[in-house]
C-alpha cells in the first residue's frame, strides 16, 4: 500500500504516529538558554494538536553558537530540567519529542527579528562569532567580532555537539537532529562561499564535508542505537553565479550521512549569504529538492518549505517525494494543523478526550 499522511512512520525503535513534523522554528525567548513556560506551551500545543514528531527550535550547543543572546540552548546541564518537563508532556500527547542541535557560526550575536536582528556588539550583550574564515556575514553596518576557528577550536565544536546530544537524550528527547543549514557553522563549512580554508577542512568536498561527519559521527555515537538521528541541510545556495553547495554535493553528502547513520535528511535551501537568488516562494518550493535525494540516495528525507495545507501534506507523502511533511508557519497559525488535516483527509485520529465535545461527529 502507498503510504499516506497518516501512516505511521518506524525509525529505528521509534513509532512516529503521522507523517507531520512540526519544523524547528525560533522563539527567541529564552534568558540564559533556559527554557520557559513559553516553550511548554508553544511546543505542548502542537503535541495536543497531533503532530507526529514535534521539534524543538535551533537549540544552541554552546554560548557563542547562540542566534541572539534569548536563544535556546543546552550548553549546560542547569538547562535539562525544564526541557525534561517539555519531553515528557510531548510524549504524554501522543507526538514524538525531537531537538535541533544548533551553531550559528558568523550569523550568531544578533538581536530578535522583532528586534531588527541587528548585530549585537559585545559591549552590548553580543560576543565574538566564530567561522570556518575570516569572513564576516555581510551586514550593511559594522558586524561583530570574528574569530577563525583554529584546528582546536574546531575540535571543541565537536565536542559541544557531542555533550549537547547527552544532555538531549537525558532531557527525553527521542529524534537528535544536526543543523547543517541555512548559513550557520556547519553549513558555512560545507559551502565554498564562507570556507575558504587550506587545511583538511576547507577546499575539496571531502574537507568541506569534514566537520558535518565528524559531528554527526559524535552525535551518533552517544545517541542510542534504538533512536534516530536527522540531519537538516540546505539543499542549494541559490548562488548559481559563483562557486557554492548545490544539489549535486548535497545528494552526495546524503548518501554519506546515511551510511555514518543518519536515518533522515531535513531538506531545506539557503541562507548562506544575502546575494541568494530564490526563483519562486510558492507552495512546496523547496519539496522538489527532498525528492531528487530521495531517488538518488537511500536516505529517508523529510521536505519542509510552504506545506500550507492537509492535501499538499498528503501530496508530498503519497507521491513518494518524501518520507516527512515538514510544516513550520502553518503550525504557527494553527497548532493543531494535524487534527485538521485529519478531518480534511477523513483520516483517523484522536483528539485529546478533553477536546472531543467540540469535535463533530462524522
Amino acid at each position: 500500500m502507498t503510504d499516506s499522511l497518516f501512516t505511521p512512520l518506524s525509525l529505528r525503535d521509534t513509532e512516529v504516529r503521522n507523517r507531520i513534523m512540526v519544523s524547528p522554528m525560533c522563539q527567541y525567548s529564552s534568558t540564559d538558554g533556559f527554557a520557559e513556560d513559553w516553550h511548554l506551551v508553544h511546543l505542548g500545543s502542537r503535541a495536543v494538536g497531533g503532530a507526529g514528531i514535534v521539534m524543538s527550535e535551533a537549540t544552541a550547543v554552546s554560548p557563542e553558537g547562540r542566534i541572539s543572546p534569548n536563544d535556546l540552548g543546552i550548553w549546560s546541564d542547569d538547562h535539562v530540567e525544564k526541557l525534561r518537563q517539555i519531553t515528557s508532556f510531548v510524549s504524554s500527547m501522543g507526538s514524538t519529542p525531537a531537538i535541533q542541535l544548533a551553531h550559528a557560526g558568523r550569523k550568531a550575536s544578533k538581536s530578535r527579528p522583532w528586534e531588527g536582528s541587528e548585530p549585537v556588539a559585545p559591549e552590548d550583550g553580543g560576543w565574538t562569532t566564530v567561522a570556518p574564515s575570516d569572513v564576516p556575514w555581510p551586514y550593511e553596518g559594522e558586524a561583530p567580532p570574528l574569530r577563525k576557528l583554529s584546528a582546536d577550536g574546531i575540535e571543541g565544536v565537536v565536542d559541544d555537539f557531542r555533550a549537547a546530544a547527552e544532555r538531549a537524550l537525558d532531557a527525553g528527547f527521542e529524534i537528535a537532529e544536526v543543523h547543517a543549514a541555512h548559513g550557520y557553522l556547519l553549513h558555512e563549512f560545507l559551502s565554498p562561499v564562507t570556507n575558504h580554508r587550506d587545511d583538511e577542512y576547507g577546499g575539496s568536498f571531502e574537507n568541506r564535508t569534514r566537520l558535518l561527519r565528524e559531528v554527526t559521527e559524535a552525535v551518533r555515537e552517544v545517541w542510542p542505537d534504538d533512536k534516530p538521528v536527522f540531519v537538516r541541510i540546505s539543499a542549494t545556495d541559490w548562488l548559481d553565479d559563483r562557486e557554492s553547495w548545490d544539489i549535486e554535493q548535497s545528494v552526495r553528502l546524503a548518501a554519506d550521512l546515511d551510511d555514518l547513520g543518519v536515518d533522515l535528511i531535513d531538506v531545506s535551501a539557503g541562507g548562506i549569504h544575502p546575494d541568494q537568488r530564490i526563483p519562486n516562494t510558492g507552495p512546496g518550493y523547496q519539496v522538489p529538492f527532498a525528492e531528487v535525494i530521495r531517488e538518488e540516495t537511500d536516505a529517508m528525507v523529510g521536505a519542509v518549505g510552504g506545506i500550507r495545507t492537509a492535501r499538499h501534506a498528503d501530496e508530498v507523502v503519497s507521491n513518494g517525494r518524501a518520507d516527512l511533511a515538514i510544516v513550520g508557519r502553518e503550525h504557527l497559525r494553527d497548532p493543531y494543523f494535524a487534527l485538521h488535516a485529519a478531518e480534511d483527509l477523513d483520516a483517523d485520529a484522536s483528539w485529546p478526550p478533553q477536546y472531543q465535545r467540540a469535535v463533530p461527529r462524522r
